[in-house]
Order: C-alpha cells, then structure tokens, then sequence
C-alpha cells in the first residue's frame, strides 16, 4: 500500500514538472467604463444689505458741566458751616440739570436709518461621478472572456496561459 502511494505521488509530481506557464496576447472585443457616484460637500455663501435703525445719541453735555459748576459756586456763596457744604451740592446738582434743559433743548435721542452686510452661508452636496475602473471583454483562440481592470487597455491584453497535461 505504501509502494501504491509512493508511486501516485510521484507521478503528480511529474506531471506538476511537465506544466507550463508563458504571456501571450489576446485581442480587445469590448471597453466599458465603470462609473461611481461621490458626494462632494461644498459651502454656498450669498450676502445681501439689510436696513437697520441705530439710535444716535445728539445731546450736548457740555450745558450740564457748565451748569453744575456755576450752580456749586453759587451754592458755596450761600451757606454757612456744614450746610455750606450741602448748598454747594444742591447748587451744583439744580445748576446741572437747568444748564442740560438750557442746552438740549429740542435734542435727544434720534434713529439714523443704516444698512448692514448679513452673510449667511449652507452646505450643499455636489454629486460627482468619476470612472473606477473598466470592464474589458477579450478574445483569446475563439473563447470569451470578460475582467475588470483598472485603466483602459487598449486594443490588446496580455495574457498568462498555463498549459498542463491532463493524465490518463
């Protein structure tokens, strides 16, 4: 039994030897692109001008310093001790406030129409298709084939034929 097994196997093995394996050429029958589909994100960005009203303050402040200092010094020319002290504050404080009428008469606070820019921005989604690959159809002595390959091979593709004996 064991001779049965020694002889088998080296019979495979000299048939294995006896294969043979070279590159040829087969012609080109047909060449189709394959396609795929990406998603490409991007940003859109649109501005436009919009009105605004801004308050603009046109007071004049200058009517209440003035004011204030001359009442104070009013103030301080009447009292006497410690109440000169507090008709030196009152003076100042009813001079400030008469010299801000005096000066602000008809002014106060007024809106000033302006515009703005507002940019506002959104993703969008671009779909691109790029080829991945191709799917070749050749011929090879009178049978057809079909694989897919990476770039585009042209009229003809080379081709690994391995020939091994079929034992009897």
């Amino acid at each position: 039994m064991k001779r049965l097994t020694l002889v088998s196997l080296l019979a495979t093995a000299a048939v294995g030897a006896h294969a043979n394996t070279y590159l040829d050429n087969a012609r080109v029958s047909s060449v189709e692109p394959q396609y795929e589909s990406v998603n490409v994100p991007r940003q859109e960005c649109s501005s436009r001008w919009v009105p605004e009203v801004r308050r603009q303050d046109d007071r004049n402040y200058g009517g209440a310093v003035i004011g204030g200092v001359a009442g104070a010094l009013l103030g301080n020319q009447i009292g006497r001790g410690h109440g000169r002290e507090a008709a030196t504050a009152v003076g100042a404080l009813v001079g400030a406030f008469t010299g801000d009428n005096v000066a602000n008469r008809g002014r106060g606070w007024r809106d000033e129409p302006v515009e703005r820019e507002v940019t506002s921005c959104r993703n969008v989604n671009d779909v691109q298709t790029r080829i991945v690959g191709y799917q070749v159809g050749y011929e090879y002595r009178g049978q057809h084939f079909v694989t897919r390959m990476r770039d585009n091979p042209g009229p003809f593709v080379q081709v690994r034929v391995t020939v091994d004996p079929v034992g009897r």
